[in-house]
């Protein structure tokens, strides 16, 4: 079972855009400036709904092959694995096919039912479609590329880590998306976001108001950035 995060804490994280969580994750040294996030291949789909901030359920999918037999059993299986996630939930999928998003998982229905089974979202690095329905439900879509066709998509597996997007997700992992990105946020500083927000904003102001100040100046910005390192 993930740590679960006050609900208080992760409503406050909903507060802030993925740039000023990156920035206060980088407060604490815990990892390099270039880790912990997806790349621009990831896109929100729906900039308009805000930040969505939740725990890491994950499968591998593939759409291109017809699924073995086997695959029917997985669905079910997979519902009951999101129960061992902390809500709110967040469905991330890989998808095998190379290129990835010949067919979609992700449409009206797949969102419905993982919305009843406590989902605000999913990221995936393949296709989604069903635009207006699922905007209309207010569930997140954050993907690779949108298609027309379902095409035989099936899981493959769940509950095991997987590469989206260039980051390596695990289940119970805390990720917070929005119009910029996704950023998988460490769960032993999550708690601590606010101070780190503070920290780079206090730094941000100054920068800020001397550049909006009638006297400003190149020399004084110069002087400015010395004392702030």
């Amino acid at each position: 079972m993930a740590t679960r995060l006050p609900l208080d804490r992760l409503a406050a994280l909903r507060q802030y855009s993925t740039p000023t969580v990156a920035n206060a994750i980088e407060t604490f040294n815990l990892r390099p400036r270039t880790a912990g996030f997806m790349s621009s291949q990831i896109r929100c789909i729906f900039p308009e709904l805000g930040a969505m901030v939740g725990y890491a359920f994950t499968a591998t999918i593939r759409a291109s092959q017809q699924p073995p037999p086997e695959a029917a059993a997985r669905r079910p299986a997979s519902w009951r694995g999101l129960e061992e996630i902390p809500a709110p939930r967040v469905m991330v999928i890989q998808d095998l096919d190379d290129p990835p998003g010949v067919g979609a998982f992700w449409g009206d229905v797949q969102s419905n039912i993982h919305r009843a089974l406590g989902c605000i979202g999913t990221v995936t690095n393949g296709s989604v479609r069903d635009l207006d329905e699922v905007r209309k439900l207010k569930f997140h879509f954050f993907a690779g590329s949108v298609s027309v066709s379902h095409a035989y998509v099936h899981l493959v597996d769940t509950g095991v880590p997987v590469q989206v997007g260039g980051l390596t997700v695990r289940p119970g992992d805390l990720l917070h998306g929005d119009q910029h990105g996704v950023i998988s946020v460490p769960l032993e500083i999550a708690g601590r976001i606010a101070e780190g927000v503070e920290k780079v904003e206090a730094v941000e102001r100054q920068i800020i108001a001397f550049c909006q100040s009638p006297g400003f100046s190149r020399r004084g910005l110069e002087d400015l950035f010395k004392t702030l390192r």
